[in-house]
C-alpha cells in the first residue's frame, strides 16, 4: 500500500501541462477582472450610502435649477433700472445655501461637469460618477418640468425656462452657437478651476472649512453668470448653465 501512496508533488507532476496552464489563466483573468471592478469602484452599486447620496444629488439638482432659474428670470422681468446687477447676488445666496446643505450629504456636485471632474481627479469612484449622472440628469427633467408648470407661459418661451436660446429671432434671440460654446466653455472652466483648487483639495479644505469653501465656489459661480449675462447682452440667454443637463 505505501507504494501507491503519491505525494502532493508527484502528483502535480502528472497534470497534464495545459491543464496547469488554463488554471493558471483563469486565475489571471479574475485577478485582472476584480482589479478593474475595483477601479470602478463596482461594490459601491451595493452601497446603501451611495444610493442615499444619488438621491440627494437627484432632489438637490432638481430644486437648485427650479430655484436658481426661477429667480434669475424674476430679477431679470423686475423692472429695475439695470436688473443684471441683482443676478449675481442671487447666484451667490443661493448656490451658497445649496452647497452648505448638501456638500457634507453627497458633496454637493449638482452637476454633470463636476462629477466628471471629481471622477477623474479620484475623488470619487466611476461607479458612483454613474449613478450621481443619472439622478442630476433625471432632477434637472423633473426641475424644468416643475418650472414648465409653474411659470407664466410668456415669460417662459421669452427665456427658453432659463436654458441656452441658440439662433433664435426677435427680442427673444439667443446668442450664436460659437458664442453660447466660447461662454459656456470659458465660464465653466473658470468655476472648474476654483472647484477643482479648492473644492477637490482635501488640505485646502481643511485650511479654509466648510463655510469658506462652499462661499468661495458660490462666488465663482455667480461671478460667471454674471459675466455671461453681461458680455452676451441678450434677452433670449439667461446666463452661462455650468451644466450640460440644464440646455
Amino acid at each position: 500500500m505505501e507504494g501507491l501512496v503519491i505525494t502532493p508533488n508527484e502528483a502535480d507532476e502528472k497534470l497534464p501541462k495545459s491543464a496547469g496552464r488554463s488554471c493558471e489563466a483563469v486565475g489571471v483573468k479574475n485577478s485582472l477582472r476584480l482589479r478593474f471592478l475595483a477601479a470602478l469602484g463596482a461594490h459601491e452599486y451595493f452601497s446603501p450610502e451611495m444610493w442615499r447620496a444619488a438621491f440627494t444629488e437627484l432632489v438637490a439638482t432638481a430644486s437648485l435649477l427650479f430655484t436658481l432659474t426661477s429667480s434669475i428670470i424674476s430679477c431679470l422681468e423686475s423692472g429695475e433700472v439695470d436688473p443684471k446687477l441683482l443676478v449675481p447676488i442671487v447666484v451667490f445666496v443661493i448656490a451658497f445655501l445649496f452647497l452648505l446643505v448638501t456638500v457634507p450629504l453627497s458633496g454637493g456636485h449638482m452637476s454633470l461637469v463636476f462629477t466628471f471632474i471629481a471622477a477623474l481627479k479620484g475623488v470619487i469612484t466611476f461607479a458612483r460618477a454613474s449613478i450621481y449622472i443619472l439622478a442630476q440628469c433625471i432632477g434637472s427633467i423633473l426641475g424644468f418640468l416643475i418650472i414648465k408648470t409653474v411659470m407664466d407661459q410668456n415669460a417662459a418661451q421669452k427665456y427658453s425656462l432659463g436654458g441656452c436660446t441658440i439662433k433664435g429671432s426677435g427680442s427673444t434671440s439667443g446668442v450664436g452657437t460659437q458664442t453660447a460654446l466660447m461662454v459656456e466653455f470659458a465660464c465653466t472652466f473658470v468655476v472648474l478651476f476654483v472647484g477643482v483648487t479648492v473644492a477637490f483639495d482635501k488640505r485646502r479644505c481643511k485650511e479654509l472649512g466648510l463655510a469658506m469653501v462652499c462661499a468661495v465656489v458660490a462666488g465663482a459661480m455667480a461671478l460667471a453668470v454674471f459675466v455671461s449675462i453681461t458680455v452676451t447682452g441678450r434677452v433670449g440667454y439667461a446666463g452661462v448653465g455650468l451644466n450640460p443637463a440644464r440646455c
